[in-house]
């Protein structure tokens, strides 16, 4: 199962607040994810389609248990896709045109609402029951361990800057992006997505997120330390390569038996361990050397390079 299932699924169990908090999701689900035919003489017909068991089991229940009317259900599975298709229609009946203005979808003058209906989310536990049924019906929310996005997926401009409004009702901040034929209401900050998540109930998700969020942390700071240590061992490395480099042309040069003591011994040690870095270098020298110390050898032995050989001059520290 997909994680945007396991908070479909999550969130299909949560428990009404008050008595109109079912209205609210059932009006968020039939919006989002249906269709409403309508024929002359105030005859309708409503399809929910959806691949989403939650969905389906949700839809079914509330519509028996709040509307009282009768629904069509039939299950198709996609061959191609293997997957099956739920398709919960509410044909035209004697109740039908009341229970849609009921749901928000018809205005009293049975007219189609293009926003959301003040009625429906009066309440604040409304408010979070209709943003619960909008993610059941089409919400997306990308598995914790890659990248932070939840998404739900609506019909209408207007109704997804209304619904990314009420959104913000809840402190959290979620933009509205065309896609295609629809529109999308997105959120990308972890932190959003969790307060979002926790305000509709969907606990046990928001305790995965959390945990993926501890782990994708930890990684990222070890990633990190072994880059800087990596990037440090090539400077080290690079800066070893120049001074072993630069021990050659004090010898070219014919400088090596002339060198003061510190800087003969320095010489012996590098070529003793070309691949350690100063400060490793430093530390087997006997008596030991602070890298600051060894770094002024190595700049004296460029001075000498430069006052013997005008043409060497190139510094490789």
């Amino acid at each position: 199962m997909s994680f945007t299932a396991e908070v479909r699924d999550e969130l299909a169990r949560c428990a009404p607040t008050c008595e109109y908090c079912n209205i609210a999701t059932l009006a968020a689900l039939a919006r989002v994810c249906g269709t409403l035919s309508v024929r002359g003489g105030g005859h309708y017909r409503l399809q929910v389609a959806t691949e989403t068991g939650a969905v389906a089991r949700t839809m079914i229940g509330l519509t028996h248990q709040i509307l009282k009317l009768k629904t069509e259900f039939t299950v198709r599975k996609s061959v191609l896709h293997r997957v099956r298709n739920y398709l919960i229609a509410l044909p035209d009946q004697p109740d039908l045109e009341k229970a849609l203005v009921l749901l928000g979808i018809l205005d009293r003058s049975g007219t189609l609402v293009r926003g959301i209906p003040h009625h429906v989310v009066a309440r604040d536990c409304c408010r979070l029951a209709y943003i619960r049924g909008s993610l059941i019906a089409g919400g997306f929310v990308a598995d914790p361990r890659g990248d932070f996005h939840l998404e739900i997926s609506v019909q209408g401009e207007q109704f997804a800057h209304a619904l990314a409004d009420l959104i913000g009702q809840v402190s959290v901040r979620a933009r509205v992006n065309r896609r295609r034929s629809s529109f999308a209401v997105y959120i990308k900050s972890a932190d959003d997505i969790l307060r979002l998540l926790r305000e509709v109930g969907a606990q046990r998700s928001v305790a995965e997120i959390e945990e993926a969020r501890v782990v994708k942390s930890v990684k990222n700071a070890v990633n990190r330390r072994v880059n800087a240590e990596l990037a440090n061992q090539g400077r080290s490395a690079g800066a070893a390569q120049r001074q072993m480099e630069l021990i050659e042309q004090v010898n070219a040069l014919g400088l090596r038996q002339s060198l003061p003591s510190a800087l003969s011994a320095f010489c012996d040690l590098r070529e003793s361990h070309p691949d350690l870095s100063l400060r490793d270098l430093g530390e087997i020298a006997d008596p030991p050397l602070s890298k600051s110390a060894l770094y002024h050898r190595v700049l004296r032995l460029e001075k000498l390079v430069e006052a013997a050989g005008p043409d060497m001059n190139e510094s490789l520290q």
